[in-house]
Order: C-alpha cells, then sequence, then structure tokens
C-alpha cells in the first residue's frame, strides 16, 4: 500500500542546559508510516516525545537522524522556502484553540489568510469561506465575528477549517480535543471522521488519551521516554494493549460509570506495584 508519511530511526536532540551538558534526546530513533486517508493515532503521556515528532513532521523540531518522507521525499532538513510551499499539504491544528488563533482578526480574515498568501482572489476566497464554515458546521454569519465569541469547541471547529483551507493531504493534530468537555469531545471527534470521509485527508493524531484515539484511529503508536513502545491495529492496541506501559495508560482512561472507575483505579494502583508496573515506572 503507498505511503504517504514515513519516519524512519528519527532522532530529535535538544542542547543540554548548563556548562558542558549532554544534548537531550528527546527522540531516539522512531520509526512509523501513515498511509493516505489513514488517521495513525501516537499516544503518550506528558514529556514522552509524541508532541516532538509532529513538531519534527511540521519542521518545527531538530532532526539530528533519521528521515522523515514526505510523498517520498525528504522531509526533514528543508530550506524555509521549500518547507512554506509544503504547507499547502501539511497543515495542524493545535490543542489551544484560542491562542492558536489572532483574537483581533474577524474569522473570515483568519480563514482567507492562507488563502491569500497562495494569490487567491477576493471572491473565490470568500467563497471558500463559506464553504469551510459549512463544512464544520458554523453558520455563514460567523466569518463577522472575532475568535472570543465562540465557544472553545467552535474555536476548535474555526482552527479545522483554517487547516482545510488549502485542501491538505495530512493534518497534524496536537491534543486538539484535551482542552474541551467530553460532550464537546465526542462533537469534535465526529467532525474529524467525518472530514476525513469526504476529503480524504490523513491524519497523524496525537493525544495522553487511549480513549479519544480509539474512536478515530485505523492505527496507532505508543510512545514512551521517546521511543515507539507498542504499534499496531487501533482496535488491537487500545483494546487489548500488550506492553506494560500502554495497559498503565488503558488503566489512566476514566470512564463514566463510578463503578468501573473505581475498579480501574484499583487495578491501576495494584499494576503499579507489581513488577511489570514497576519496570515501566522506573
Amino acid at each position: 500500500m503507498t505511503t504517504l508519511l514515513n519516519c524512519r530511526d528519527v532522532v530529535v536532540e535538544y542542547p543540554g542546559k548548563g556548562f558542558r551538558k549532554p544534548p537531550f534526546r528527546a527522540l531516539k530513533g522512531v520509526s512509523l508510516d501513515i498511509r493516505p486517508g489513514e488517521t495513525v493515532g501516537l499516544v503518550g503521556e506528558s514529556g514522552s516525545g509524541k508532541t516532538t515528532l509532529g513538531r519534527a513532521v511540521l519542521g518545527l523540531a531538530p532532526v539530528t537522524g533519521g528521515s522523515i518522507e514526505f510523498e517520498g521525499r525528504d522531509i526533514a532538513h528543508l530550506a524555509r522556502r521549500a518547507r512554506r510551499a509544503l504547507a499547502s499539504k501539511i497543515q495542524v491544528v493545535f490543542q489551544d484553540p484560542y491562542t492558536s488563533l489572532n483574537p483581533s482578526l474577524t474569522i473570515e480574515r483568519i480563514l482567507t489568510e492562507p488563502l491569500t498568501v497562495r494569490n487567491v482572489g477576493s471572491a473565490e476566497a470568500r467563497k471558500r469561506v463559506k464553504d469551510l464554515l459549512d463544512q464544520v458546521r458554523l453558520p455563514t454569519d460567523a466569518g463577522t465575528r472575532l475568535p472570543r465569541e465562540f465557544s472553545g469547541g467552535q474555536r476548535q471547529r474555526i482552527a479545522i477549517a483554517r487547516a482545510l483551507a488549502l485542501d491538505p493531504v495530512l493534518i497534524v493534530c496536537d491534543e486538539p480535543v484535551s482542552a474541551l468537555d467530553l460532550s464537546t469531545q465526542a462533537r469534535v471527534l465526529d467532525l474529524f471522521r467525518e472530514i476525513q470521509d469526504r476529503t480524504g485527508v490523513a491524519y497523524l493524531f496525537i493525544s495522553h488519551d487511549l480513549t479519544v484515539v480509539r474512536h478515530l484511529s485505523h492505527r496507532v503508536a505508543v510512545m514512551y521516554q521517546g521511543e515507539i513502545v507498542e504499534w499496531g491495529d487501533g482496535d488491537q492496541v487500545t483494546a487489548h494493549p500488550q506492553h506494560p506501559y500502554t495497559k498503565r495508560l488503558f488503566l489512566a482512561a476514566p470512564v463514566p460509570d463510578p463503578v468501573r472507575q473505581a475498579e480501574r483505579r484499583a487495578a491501576r494502583k495494584a499494576f503499579a506495584k507489581s513488577d511489570a508496573g514497576a519496570a515501566v515506572a522506573g
């Protein structure tokens, strides 16, 4: 099957803090691939390196080893102009829908900016904005309003519309629903799925929550301390995890039933005391 994005043995290092301190290795030879129209979930706790991989794909983190191929071309060390040209194919949706939107611009201005950069005429840009708002289920008069006039879920829909403006083939979704309440999360996840079904866009979906990626991902990679520790079919990894760290993440995911939640909490404590849990924690 054709591969859209192919990360092979990716290493990312940052300078050490302090005199003569060794560099910090955030990614330690990470490999994964994404096929056209596929969602790959990348899961791990804070500090695991998952966001660093997303930033490396976007050209925002220094790749010091390995390769990142997009449509057969190594993009790990592109010059700035070549990276800008690639922006029409690779887009991003960030975690905080408010800080990622310019608070002083109307929604129409926010959505037309990437189109203007691509020399799209004003009449065509306005039509495109109307179509984008319709795709993310917002009223057409939303274009005249400012970001602060919308709820968190609506602002995330606006961020998704902006990512879709240039018809990308890959969107890096960096914790896009973690700042939303559970009911809003479900609606935004459904929107991601609808858009993928309609456009065929692929997602690298980064999250700390196995429950979230279960509903969206075809395949799932679990990251721990800069390495992929489990990688495979989404249903298999999220429902029947094999690696001790993945099992710990699974038990940490909240459930709406208080009884089941208490059982999970107890199981997680018991697991943490076991040899396997202790090995991961150490």
